[in-house]
């Protein structure tokens, strides 16, 4: 293969020519952490996806049947439920859930069905004292452990030990509870890795939810995430973002199966821009015009001479965090100031990185192969010593709302998920009509959706 320049490479070895994540650690002000340097990239051959994958009902039973029960889920984080009998309900590949805080602060989570008749025993998130059947009356204890039978006499034949409520497995790491269905497998710890040790830097067991919003999309789960899984897409997406966003000059690193980051660098211009036809400044100012996570337009930067772009903005963001947060920010690189570090946990759950207000993503089919419950959260860093307010309830947009009516998103953050959004119905739909049946992908900058889709069908195999 060859690109633009004509220059030959070796299968998955292209790189887009211009300044490159290896240029900007280099030129970083503060030496970045080792993990930040080093790539981790393996090439995963260039064959297409089958167009079937996102569209095949009987694919997404497999999918339900064989990959969801046996994967760690991003269910709540823990401001969701600070206290003793808060619940929240995580529903996902037609499972339900009732994830309970103890009385002695631990996490258990129960399936959401009562053992009478079947009906579901809660259909929303709060706070309870037991979990009462509204049919018959069946009531099981916050611990999963059997109250009341109504009419007693009638049920001889249970007894309390087979009546215990089933329960998945919990894991608790940064702030959010996971749970896992099937027994067995990898810890947590074992399943997140390395991303724990990355995100010791970035605590985001500091952190709380700020803002929430999700919205039904009428496309694929798979297909809505990979929407976040490479970000050349902005050259044509979203042309508003190219003054000062690497798009293409993008780290992409993968881990093991579970684990990948996209590394995008800000306060850089798109190499798909003539970079000498604009000034140092300009970047900073098309930086803060549209993007709110950088400060907004209300933030003035000036650009010394002879300083870059992202030095400067960097230097600005050093201080300014410290003011907003109280954390000491005098080790933090330019670049966990300033760029996206969007990991993605397989199968549907991406934190950012960084010492920014970090975004969290995740993804749930909803219900079916043509539909997902998208969800967006903002993480805010808590001063030391102040108390973690309780999370917002989820902001769920209708149908018909724009991601822009989402107004704690900030008008530049949603108007950009409001473009990646108008994309996916006309994705699936193309999908659909696929006369090839064939997805074609980039052997480097769509290296994560072929990581993805080698793990799913790892995961397909292994427990078919």
């Amino acid at each position: 293969m060859a690109d633009d320049n004509n220059r030959a490479f070796e299968a998955g070895a292209a790189r887009c020519p211009g300044e490159g994540w290896d240029e900007l650690m280099k030129a970083d002000t503060i030496d970045p952490p080792q993990f930040l340097k080093d790539e981790s990239y393996e090439y995963m051959g260039s064959a297409p996806l089958a167009a079937d994958r996102y569209t095949s009902p009987e694919f997404f039973r497999k999918e339900v049947e064989r990959m969801w029960p046996n994967v760690w889920q991003f269910a709540a984080r823990e401001e969701e439920m600070p206290d003793a009998g808060d619940v929240v309900l995580y529903e996902n590949g037609g499972r339900s859930y009732l994830v309970t805080r103890q009385a002695d602060g631990s996490v258990r989570a129960f399936h959401n069905v009562c053992l009478h008749r079947g009906r579901k025993l809660r259909l929303a998130s709060g706070w309870s004292k037991d979990f009462k059947c509204p049919f018959h009356g069946f009531t099981w204890n916050t611990d999963g452990s059997l109250k009341e039978i109504p009419c007693r006499w009638d049920f001889g034949h249970l007894n309390d030990e087979n009546m215990q409520l089933p329960e998945a497995q919990v894991g608790r790491w940064g702030g959010y509870i996971f749970i896992k269905e099937a027994e067995g497998g990898p810890t947590l710890e074992e399943y997140l890795a390395p991303l724990p040790e990355h995100f010791k830097r970035w605590k985001h067991e500091d952190c709380v939810t700020s803002a929430w919003v999700g919205k039904v999309i009428h496309a694929n789960w798979k297909a809505t995430a990979e929407a976040f899984m490479e970000a050349w897409h902005s050259v044509v997406t979203h042309p508003q973002i190219l003054p000062f966003t690497g798009d293409a000059n993008t780290r992409y690193n993968v881990y093991g199966d579970h684990v990948n980051v996209a590394l995008t660098p800000f306060a850089v211009m798109s190499p798909h821009l003539d970079a000498s036809a604009h000034s140092q400044q300009w970047i900073v100012d098309e930086f803060l015009k549209y993007n709110g996570r950088a400060g907004g337009a209300d933030l003035k930067v000036q650009v010394p001479e002879g300083t870059s772009a992202r030095a400067a903005m960097a230097a600005v963001n050093r201080e300014r965090y410290t003011a907003m947060f109280g954390h000491d920010h005098s080790h933090a690189t330019d670049a966990e100031l300033l760029d996206a570090f969007t990991y993605n946990v397989f199968p549907n759950f991406a934190p950012w990185g960084g010492f920014m207000p970090n975004i969290v993503y995740r993804w749930r089919p909803w219900p079916d192969q043509d539909s997902t419950l998208m969800e967006v959260r903002l993480l805010m860093r808590v001063p030391p010593g102040q108390p973690k307010p309780r999370a917002p309830e989820m902001h769920m947009l209708g149908e018909d709302e724009p991601w822009t009516a989402a107004t704690e998103l900030g008008a530049a953050l949603a108007g950009v998920f409001e473009q990646d959004m108008a994309n996916l119905p006309y994705v699936q739909d193309g999908l659909k009509a696929s006369k090839n049946n064939a997805v074609h992908l980039g052997d480097y900058q769509e290296i994560r959706i072929r990581h993805f889709h080698r793990t799913l069908d790892k995961y397909l195999a292994r427990f078919g």
